[in-house]
């Protein structure tokens, strides 16, 4: 039976059986829709949380710390590199800002503090933040602006902090602030234990220990953070910011002044974590593994995205799983729809088999109107589940609005999963048909027109 003709007798029959045919199709088209709608929250999501990731620029930041001698010892950081530990310090990172595919190094400095404001003291903790962060989204919607150089006298607080200086935090915008630190001074190393030095300290000269020398440094505060822009691998949470190069300038006490006493005399202070901004994600693993020949362990969020797409695939499992449950009640009304017509039109089918039809002409004619009911309802149910998903992001937008919070796209559906849905739909509906056209062609043509 040529293409043609088969198409205009699926329709003709499709037509004469409107209503069930309709219902059934509306079927297919609603299970489609669930398992559409489903599965577009779960794209969204993923899509989501990949897009606020990317952003931050944490995709493509290694954070790199000195090898501990007690997991070196276990095997678990770096046990290619035996011996004493290589030092993370400004030759290090030097040596790592030449790696290839490496944007930027940059310390991660932490250190507690002591704000005067108002003739009132608040201890806190301040971090520096490079200026290449302005473009990671953590300061998006900020009351204020972010630092006008990155060796401005300025200052950014998080709100926490904020409503502890003022009931109406945005009132701080402007105003001078006074930050009380600990300054670390390098002292001289001692001649072999026969008594002090010269006195006369040089840069390079190795220092037994160091000082603390109370300093303080006039601030003016410019903007108010909600969000916490830290990220990850870092010591302590800050509550004020203020520009990474001033941060490095104050040469505050850290925890790490205290360990490099404790492990010996050396010339230059050493860092306790250094982020490495790297060209683009798909160069992590290679710079990554770059630095640990080096003899530093890393860490990077990559490291962890394994364990993300492990979770999203079971979560689009599940939702598909509840969604395909729809879809099987469509398929058995598709049968159910298909052997109905069966008894309904067997006088036809034994028309069709006297006029030289075959067993595979009725089986075909059967597929193709199984084939319609799918593709309809495919397109439909795609349009339906799209319309659904919209209308769960506009009510999440409406929800998290009235909580002062951003609006998010919850719901997305790619070009890929439109089409999947589509063809699905087209493949179940002709595996539900699949008896009903057996059975259609195994009918005995002498029966069939005597059938009343």
């Amino acid at each position: 039976m040529k293409v043609r003709d088969l198409t205009e007798l699926a329709v003709r029959n499709l037509r004469e059986a409107l209503l069930r045919n309709t219902l059934t199709t509306l079927g297919i088209g609603v299970g489609i829709a669930s398992l559409v709608a489903m599965l577009s929250l779960g794209v969204g999501l993923q899509r989501l949380a990949t897009q606020r990731l990317e952003r931050s620029g944490l995709f493509n930041a290694i954070f790199v710390r000195p090898a501990s001698d007690f997991r070196r010892m276990g095997g678990g950081a770096n046990p290619a590199a035996p011996g004493k530990p290589t030092p993370l310090d400004l030759k290090a990172r030097q040596a790592i800002a030449h790696l290839a595919d490496v944007q930027e190094v940059y310390p991660q400095i932490r250190f507690p503090t002591e704000i005067q404001y108002a003739g009132n003291s608040y201890p806190t903790a301040v971090a520096g933040i490079p200026a290449s962060d302005r473009a990671s989204g953590a300061f998006d919607g900020m009351e204020g602006r972010f630092f006008s150089s990155p060796t401005a006298d300025e200052a950014i607080l998080q709100i926490g902090f904020a409503q502890r200086l003022a009931r109406q935090p945005e009132t701080l915008i402007g105003k001078q602030m006074v930050v009380r630190y600990a300054k670390r001074e390098p002292l001289a190393a001692t001649d072999g234990g026969k008594g002090p030095a010269t006195g006369k300290t040089s840069p390079s000269a190795p220092t037994a220990g160091f000082s603390l020398v109370l300093k303080e440094k006039d601030l003016q505060i410019v903007g108010i953070v909600k969000t916490d822009p830290e990220g990850f691998g870092g010591f302590g949470r800050g509550q004020l910011f203020v520009p990474l190069d001033v941060a490095e300038a104050l040469h505050a006490t850290q925890v790490t002044d205290l360990r490099q006493v404790l492990r010996g005399p050396s010339s230059v202070p050493t860092y306790a974590v250094l982020t490495v901004r790297v060209t683009s994600p798909t160069r992590v693993p290679t710079v990554e593994a770059a630095i640990k020949r080096m003899g530093f362990e890393t860490f990077s969020l990559l490291d962890t995205t394994r364990n993300l797409r492990l979770f999203f695939t079971v979560f689009d499992l599940l939702l598909g799983i509840f969604g395909g449950l729809a879809l099987v009640v469509a398929t058995l009304g598709i049968v159910n729809t298909l052997v109905m017509a069966i008894l309904e039109r067997r006088r036809e089918i034994g028309v069709l088999k006297a006029l030289g039809a075959a067993d595979q002409d009725v089986r075909q004619l059967f597929f193709s109107e199984a084939a319609v009911m799918g593709l309809l309802g495919g397109f439909f149910g795609t349009g339906l589940g799209w319309a659904i998903g919209r209308a769960l992001t506009f009510g999440t937008d409406l929800y998290l609005r009235r909580r002062d919070l951003p609006a998010v796209n919850i719901s997305f559906v790619p070009w890929w999963l439109a089409l999947g849905a589509i063809v699905f739909a087209v493949a179940v509906s002709l595996l539900a048909g699949i008896y009903p056209a057996s059975r259609a062609a195994r009918l005995n043509p002498v029966e069939a027109l005597r059938y009343e």
